[in-house]
């Protein structure tokens, strides 16, 4: 008999249902993987293994090249964020240490007018309540080391201390200023505001002629070397990292005598050593005299001179006697650059200027349609369409120089309170220029 509607549906469903189960088995079956398909999974897994030891390694490296106590960038290019003209600036570190001084100097001074015993604990308070930083020994010996006759250090021991934290019988160091035998208030010695004015600046001189050794250093090591008088040094070499010059090495400050307590063995066989016969003293003194001559001849030996630095890839094949003439005559110049005053460069940027300057001024006369102006109109028109902003009294400078070096093309009139300026206009303006450039060369070379 037929079926009925909702029998052939529950039938459908139950196809259906058959299917779906029959499919579910399959999916669940392990597929089995072909050997072309394992051996590039294989390999790709063996690469990803390699991939992640290179870049171990590699973080690896980074760490070991990176220096565990590498100063901020603040300290590190400390000098070329200074304002002003270059000039004998100290690293950052060095400034630092000035600045030490100058405290200690100041919380030294007070103590010893007062006169009270000067110690160590006292000063690093003061110091360290100035300057907000800490304090150490290693700055007393730092200062020391710069300027050797400013104190005079000492271990003493039965100080009071006053609740320092430390036992009264213990020793200390001590620090006394050096002073001469004038600077005296009321028969005792005193330190002056002028005195530590004074102290200051040697210590500052010191620094510098300090920065000026390690300077001379790199001069020797340039090719072709340089060689430029201390008294004549005006500014550091451009190639010169001021901010990398080494610390100052610490002077050696006295230490508490070691009091002999024999507490363990070592110490009982080091104190023994000491008792042996005079013949076996004798031969071990030779023995040492020996060795200390042969380490002697070692360090008298001269080290083999440095093979000179090869000739770059890019400047292969050009004769080495241009680039000798090249070299020294770059050598020559940064010389120069390093002896010349302040006024003079001054000067040659004010020169580097006029050039640019002259056209402006010819503009202004051409479109004034005026044989004369007033200095204060010329600067006004000439300062408005300049590059970069320059104040009146700047501009004014500018245009004094102009009738200075070119009197035939500028001049300047002072007729009652006011002052003209006049220009030629007849001359060629391209003509200006070039005398203008041999003269900033010629400057350049003086």
């Amino acid at each position: 008999c037929p079926l009925s509607p909702c029998q052939e549906d529950v039938a459908q469903l139950k196809c259906r249902l058959q299917k779906l189960r029959a499919l579910t088995r399959k999916a669940k079956l392990p597929v089995a993987a072909s050997p072309e398909t394992c051996a590039a999974l294989r390999s790709r897994l063996e690469q990803a293994q390699a991939l992640e030891a290179k870049i171990r390694q590699r973080r690896a490296e980074e760490k070991t090249s990176e220096p565990e106590d590498k100063a901020p960038a603040y300290q590190r290019f400390h000098t070329l964020a200074q304002d002003g003209p270059p000039g004998l600036t100290l690293p950052y570190k060095y400034k630092v240490l000035a600045e030490m001084f100058r405290s200690m100097d100041t919380i030294v001074g007070m103590l010893f007018n007062r006169a009270e015993t000067i110690t160590f604990a006292k000063v690093k308070q003061g110091v360290q309540d100035i300057m907000h930083k800490q304090f150490e020994q290693q700055h007393v010996g730092q200062i020391k080391a710069v300027y050797p006759a400013s104190y005079t250090l000492r271990q003493d021991n039965n100080i009071p201390t006053f609740g320092a934290g430390m036992k009264r019988s213990g020793y200390q160091l001590t620090i006394e200023p050096v002073l001469g035998e004038e600077e005296k208030v009321d028969g005792r010695p005193h330190l002056s505001a002028s005195r530590l004015l004074e102290r200051r600046k040697v210590f500052g001189r010191n620094l510098v002629n300090l920065v000026k050794q390690h300077h001379k250093t790199f001069l020797a090591s340039l090719s072709p070397p340089l060689a430029v008088p201390d008294d004549q040094l005006t500014r550091w070499h451009p190639r010169f990292n001021v901010d990398e010059v080494p610390d100052v090495v610490p002077a050696e400050l006295p230490q508490p005598p070691v009091v002999d307590k024999l507490t363990t063995a070592q110490e009982v066989l080091t104190k023994a050593r000491s008792m042996m016969s005079p013949k076996m003293e004798k031969a071990l003194a030779n023995l040492a005299l020996r060795t200390a001559e042969t380490g002697a001849t070692e360090q008298e030996v001269p080290k083999a001179a440095a093979s000179p630095a090869g000739t770059p890839s890019a400047l292969r094949g050009v004769s080495q006697s241009l680039l000798e003439r090249v070299r020294a005559k770059e050598a020559q110049k940064l010389q120069a650059l390093m002896t010349r005053a302040p006024e003079r460069e001054q000067r040659l940027a004010m020169l580097a200027r006029l050039p640019e300057m002259a056209r402006l001024l010819r503009t202004v006369f051409v479109a004034e349609k005026k044989q004369a102006l007033t200095v204060e109109v010329a600067c006004a028109h000439m300062a408005s369409s300049y590059r970069t902003t320059l104040a009146p009294g700047e501009m004014e400078k500018h245009l004094r120089l102009f009738s200075e070096v070119l009197p035939d093309w500028v001049s300047l009139h002072p007729i009652r309170q006011d002052t003209y300026v006049k220009l030629d206009k007849s001359k060629d303006l391209n003509v200006i220029v070039e005398r203008l450039s041999k003269l900033i060369q010629e400057e350049e070379r003086l």
